[in-house]
């Protein structure tokens, strides 16, 4: 079975920019730009308020348990309903869950994990401030 991965990682915002200005170029020259699944967040506190263990705990069980809608996830997670709403959407913002409207009896939202492993990346050059 191939493994599909996501990688998260810190980069600053002006790293960023000039990766973003990098792959711009590329495709303005027609160059073809490898797609690579990557989240990226300016800070490892910022990584921390995103990436809860509750959030993570709902990436395991969409991988794991595949819910057929968020109503079914939240029972597993034994979690309010609006509280998982919550979650999934900012996780669907920044790319780690996938939310798909299927319409059956009644429409329901069923989320979607599309990797089965997360690779951190911490680059040690960055400036962290010195309380790390």
């Amino acid at each position: 079975m191939k493994i599909k991965k996501i990688d998260i990682g810190i980069k600053t915002l002006e790293e960023n920019l000039n990766d973003f200005s990098k792959t711009w170029k590329k495709l303005q020259a027609g160059e073809k730009v490898k797609k690579e699944e990557r989240v990226y967040f300016d800070s490892i506190d910022s990584m921390r308020s995103i990436l809860t263990n509750n959030r993570l705990l709902i990436l395991k069980t969409i991988s794991e348990r595949n819910p057929k809608s968020v109503y079914e996830l939240a029972k597993l997670l034994k979690r309010d309903l609006k509280n998982v709403n919550q979650d999934l959407n900012l996780l669907s913002e920044i790319g780690l869950v996938v939310l798909e409207k299927h319409k059956t009896d009644k429409e329901r939202v069923v989320p979607y994990v599309g990797y089965d492993k997360i690779l951190l990346e911490i680059p040690v050059k960055l400036n962290y401030p010195s309380s790390l």
